[in-house]
């Protein structure tokens, strides 16, 4: 069964080619790109929100796509249940937009960290997940500077009570310490669900993580869980 995903471009956008790529070659479905000043998703089943530098960051990393045309489209497609996916920049921008709760700040470090680390799986209770198996950790590379995420206590209780953390930053045994966590991420978080479970945002990229000979394979299985989440959707 086909599903038709759209990837976002905005200017800065870098990473819109290689999200592109997977959908097409490794996972095999119907995908377009959407301009930024389109508001017209083109009936396309789900949304990626690629990485990259949109509008330079500048101002702050995604403050200003959020007014894009496209977002507010992209607005009203996850009201309505759509499957929204943001990789890295695009997490930000979810967060900019109020799809997803809390803040992207600068690293810990204060350093742009681009390197291989390790996700334990917290849920497999939403369409990105559903082929994953709790606690199973996937290994997926990040490249960021502004990866650290924070969110306000009674948000990371609601986070915690609704089981919208998705992946926590871990060990590659899936223990979660200090150590394991690249960027001073709040809880280790490395990604999280809109209250729905329908809005995914998380930093690490698992568009270069879907074929073994970038090093891993292992994000093919999110592209994976939306598409069989999709077909159920439909069947």
């Amino acid at each position: 069964m086909q599903m038709k995903f759209g990837v976002l471009v905005f200017p800065g956008s870098n990473c819109d080619q290689d999200t592109y790529h997977v959908i097409s070659d490794v996972v095999g479905q119907p995908v377009t790109f959407l301009w930024h000043e389109s508001s017209d998703l083109e009936h396309c089943d789900a949304i990626l929100v690629p990485g990259g530098f949109a509008y330079g960051d500048y101002l702050r990393t995604g403050a200003i796509a959020h007014f894009a045309p496209i977002m507010q489209s992209v607005k009203k497609f996850a009201s309505s249940g759509g499957l929204v996916l943001g990789i890295c920049n695009g997490f930000q921008i979810l967060a900019e937009s109020g799809l997803l709760p809390g803040a992207l700040m600068r690293n810990a470090g204060l350093k742009y960290i681009c390197k291989q680390v390790y996700l334990r799986t917290e849920t497999t209770d939403s369409p990105f997940t559903n082929l994953l198996r709790e606690g199973e950790v996937l290994k997926i590379p990040i490249g960021h500077m502004e990866g650290n995420y924070f969110c306000d206590t009674a948000t990371m209780q609601r986070l915690e009570k609704d089981r919208r953390i998705a992946f926590r930053y871990s060990t590659a045994a899936g223990e979660i310490t200090p150590e394991a966590n690249p960027n001073g991420s709040l809880a280790n978080i490395a990604g999280i669900l809109s209250e729905g479970h329908n809005v995914l945002g998380m930093m690490p990229h698992p568009d270069r993580s879907s074929e073994a000979l970038l090093g891993s394979a292992d994000g093919l299985r999110i592209f994976q869980s939306m598409v069989a989440a999709l077909a159920a959707q439909v069947s």
